[in-house]
């Protein structure tokens, strides 16, 4: 008979807890918004603007007194230097607007990620903040 290690042991009976309470995990947790994201493209050395848009899905609302944001920005391979560290949502429309300065360092095209930190209101059900991720392109030319 094989013996379970510990550490295999706790995480069989938390994955037997979890099925039997009805905990669900983060991944099937619903979206509460749709992400739209435009890869951009400039010349090495300017900056330009990769906006993002976060659009809350019917029967979501933008938490408003929330600090919604996009920060922990990096490039794949340090093609891309971004201007700030964080930038703030601006609330356009019942959308959360990301404005993102990014300068594009050397030639290529430099895949970049983020996280953005929004709030919303499902109402009946509270108010949740959420971590999505941004993933997106950005190339630089000559």
């Amino acid at each position: 008979m094989r013996q379970l290690r510990l550490p295999t042991l706790a995480v069989a009976l938390l994955g037997a807890f979890a099925a039997t309470s009805g905990l669900r995990a983060a991944a099937e947790e619903p979206s509460a918004y749709t992400v739209e994201i435009s890869d951009v493209t400039a010349k090495v050395g300017e900056t330009t603007t990769l906006l993002a848009t976060l659009r809350p899905k019917e029967g979501f609302k933008i938490l408003h007194g929330y600090n919604n944001r996009v920060g922990q920005l990096s490039a794949y391979d340090d093609g891309v230097a971004f201007e700030k560290k964080v930038f703030p949502a601006q609330d356009e429309e019942g959308a959360l607007i990301f404005e993102i300065r990014v300068r594009p360092v050397t030639s290529g095209t430099h895949p970049i990620n983020g996280v953005f930190r929004v709030g919303y209101v499902e109402p009946g059900a509270g108010m949740s903040m959420v971590s999505v991720p941004l993933i997106a392109k950005i190339t630089g030319t000559e």
